[in-house]
């Protein structure tokens, strides 16, 4: 017969086998060691990684921007300079988003028309007084011009057009100038608020007028003397341009130029018509509140994701971090107590 496992009488009792001393900590703190970690490494992953990826000069852009002014035109219809009048540029700027895509570059047509009262009704820009059109193409980090994807013209250069290089310093850039057909030095003139927004104020000029093509006019006007048609030399001439632009993004808010075109006869050294004057052609309050709220909109965005998350990510990951740490210590403390000579499971003496 099998013997019964009952002590008998007299006999001591044999221990009480120790419930697990396992360690484990509680759900609670792991999660907030888990989140904490993971915020510390998202902190630096969005400063280093996230932000300047963000920073590229969009490709899908589609904006208007207007500059009015009032001066002087030449009127073809009374061949006499017109003075007084209302000037007014308006550039359109479309993205060429495929082959942006395609080449990783921002290519960016441009249509810029000069008109007067009489064109500006027309609103066609083949009938405006001027009417230019470009393709221009940049690298999208750092602005400056990339010679590829049938740009035009093809000694686009400079570190400024639309928009300037993201993180705008206290310095001196270069312009392009579409009229003068190359680059002009521009001066940080300090900062200045555009309807209550601050940019960076920079100023530069074009002083001694410049040769920049020709046009066939009737010779008369030109030179008395002479007759038929006479290809006369355009002259130009910007006495003052001002540009404030947003620190951050690079995008323009304000500009104003003073332009002046004239015609001259071949080798000549007196401009004899005027084609057009301005002491100032400058954004219009709706191009300047829209590009403000533009340039606002972008800087907050890159100021979420390079400043604003990473700082809190990490103050916020640290501080779960350092919390789940001293749950889950804790929760290993007191798990080890089970198991201590003197705690709950320690034997108890014969009786």
């Amino acid at each position: 017969m099998r013997r019964s496992a009952i002590p008998s009488a007299g006999q001591p009792s044999p221990p009480t086998p120790p419930r697990s001393s396992a360690r484990r900590a509680s759900p609670l703190s792991l999660v907030l060691l888990g989140l904490g970690v993971f915020l510390l490494v998202l902190a630096p992953l969005l400063a280093w990684y996230v932000e300047p990826r963000a920073k590229r000069t969009p490709i899908d852009i589609n904006s208007t921007t207007v500059m009015t002014g009032t001066g002087s035109y030449f009127d073809q219809e009374t061949t006499a300079t017109k003075e007084g009048e209302k000037l007014t540029v308006t550039r359109r700027v479309l993205g060429d988003v495929a082959k942006s895509e395609e080449d990783d570059v921002a290519v960016w047509n441009v249509s810029q028309t000069i008109d007067n009262p009489k064109t500006l009704k027309l609103d066609d820009p083949r009938r405006s007084f001027q009417w230019k059109k470009e393709r221009w193409v940049t690298d999208r980090k750092t602005n400056r011009p990339v010679h590829c994807c049938d740009e035009s013209p093809g000694a686009f250069a400079g570190e400024g057009y639309l928009k300037f290089p993201f993180d705008m310093e206290e310095r001196g850039y270069t312009w392009w100038d579409s009229t003068l057909g190359d680059t002009v030095p521009l001066r940080f003139e300090g900062r200045k608020k555009v309807a209550g927004y601050e940019g960076m104020h920079y100023k530069g000029s074009v002083k001694k007028q410049v040769k920049v093509g020709i046009r066939q006019v009737p010779a008369v006007l030109v030179d008395d003397s002479a007759s038929g048609q006479m290809n006369a030399e355009e002259w130009y001439s910007n006495e003052e341009i001002h540009i404030i632009a947003d620190e951050r993004t690079g995008r323009i808010i304000y500009a104003s130029i003073a332009p002046k075109l004239a015609l001259r006869p071949p080798g000549g050294d007196e401009d004899k018509v005027t084609l057009l004057q301005s002491d100032k052609i400058e954004f219009t309050e709706k191009t300047s509140r829209e590009q403000v709220e533009l340039a606002r909109d972008d800087s907050d965005r890159l100021k979420l994701v390079g400043e604003t998350l990473p700082v809190a990510g990490a103050a916020v990951g640290g501080l779960l971090a350092a919390a789940g740490a001293v749950l889950v210590v804790r929760g290993r403390r007191g798990r080890g107590l089970e198991g201590h000579p003197d705690g709950e499971n320690a034997p108890r003496s014969a009786m």
